[in-house]
């Protein structure tokens, strides 16, 4: 009898163990990341997770963070706010992620806010890619880049100097487009710059024919389009077949490269952009070598112009991660707590509450045969 009780306790053990081992061996970060993988802003999405990817590999191969893998997972919400807020809910309720990375557009990042969850749940959601300031400084949301007001701010600056005082603009109608119009009616007084024009286009569309109308028949000097990548390309496509030839300059959310791979380098040449992560041709700064060493090393599918904000949030959250946070609040604290981190040659700070981690914005021209002219 007390043969079997020993067999029966030391059975017990090992069941334990075994149970136990699997879990142990598993033990891992998880970032999810919940965007749109498909439809008109499917490239965004792609391009930014590409980015983080790129990060995440490189650390995982050199051991993870603190000896624990990363497993990255990205998740499609076709920029659909109602489903973007039940992924993000799912995912903390059956897997608590350490972090979310890269969500996309402006309505998607408002409606976690509205929603609560993330807030309450204290996991960060680090490199949103909207720079409104209806999410700017809320509760676990961290943005790598400048905002759109700085944006705009440096855009009209830069037009009032240079005598481009007459502009048009084109927008998507939603908190995106209600974000550019506020800072541009707030920047065009300072500058002595009359908006000539007004014109919106529908999210997540690339119906921009009433946008196009509109710029030809006010004929402005400049045209500011403050619209996703798509339906940026279809109004630069269609506004130059019909003769327009205003200067186009674009907001930093607009895929530059994809621009120029659909229109071809001569519909493209001229078309200007704001960057408020560092171009790939900033190779003084050794976070663009580290980017590019990684890229060349690697096989990323869908890398692109807009994967280095994806790469930056990777690499922030990974700080972060380096402080010894294994959970979502943990993670969210640490995030909270990042200043004046230098990432290479480009900072973060999020003491600031009322702002984004960064003030980095930077004008680009796409020249002759596709070269991009800082």
């Amino acid at each position: 009898m007390a043969a079997h009780s020993r067999i029966a306790r030391l059975a017990a053990a090992l069941f334990a163990f075994a149970a136990l081992t699997p879990a142990f061996a598993a033990k891992e970060l998880l970032v999810v990341q919940i965007a749109p993988l498909s439809g008109p802003q499917g490239v965004t999405g792609r391009a930014i997770g590409a980015g983080a990817r790129l990060y995440f590999d490189h650390v995982n191969a050199g051991g993870g963070v603190n000896g624990t893998p990363i497993r990255f997972v990205s998740r499609d919400d076709g920029q659909n706010p109602e489903t973007t807020v039940r992924l993000v809910r799912e995912s903390l309720e059956r897997e608590a992620p350490v972090a979310f990375v890269g969500s996309v557009g402006t309505n998607n990042v408002e409606a976690l806010v509205r929603d609560g969850a993330l807030a309450r749940s204290g996991t960060p959601l680090v490199g949103a890619v909207s720079g409104a300031s209806s999410v700017t400084g809320k509760p676990s949301i961290f943005i790598v880049k400048a905002g759109y007001r700085a944006e705009i701010a440096r855009l009209f600056q830069q037009l009032g100097q240079v005598g481009q005082k007459r502009v048009g603009l084109v927008y998507q109608k939603d908190a995106l487009g209600d974000d550019v119009l506020a800072g541009a009616d707030a920047e065009a007084g300072k500058w002595g710059i009359e908006l000539v024009a007004r014109a919106g286009y529908e999210r997540n569309s690339t119906k921009v024919e009433g946008a196009v109308e509109a710029m030809l028949k006010a004929n402005p000097a400049s045209i500011f389009l403050g619209a996703t990548t798509l339906a940026a390309v279809e109004f630069v496509r269609q506004y130059r077949e019909r003769g327009g030839f205003a200067t186009i300059y674009g907001l930093s959310i607009i895929d530059s490269q994809v621009l120029l791979d659909k229109l071809g380098p001569e519909v493209a040449r001229g078309f200007a952009f704001s960057q408020v992560v560092p171009p790939e041709s900033r190779s003084v700064l050794p976070l663009v070598r580290e980017y590019a060493r990684l890229k060349a090393q690697g096989k990323q599918a869908d890398l692109g112009a807009r994967s280095m904000e994806g790469f930056i949030a990777a690499k922030a959250l990974v700080a972060a991660l380096r402080k010894g946070a294994s959970s979502g609040p943990e993670a969210g604290k640490a995030m909270a707590a990042t200043r004046k981190l230098d990432l290479g040659g480009y900072s973060l700070d999020f003491s600031a509450s009322d702002r984004t981690g960064s003030n980095y914005v930077d004008f680009a021209m796409l020249g002759r045969g596709g070269q991009v002219v800082q």
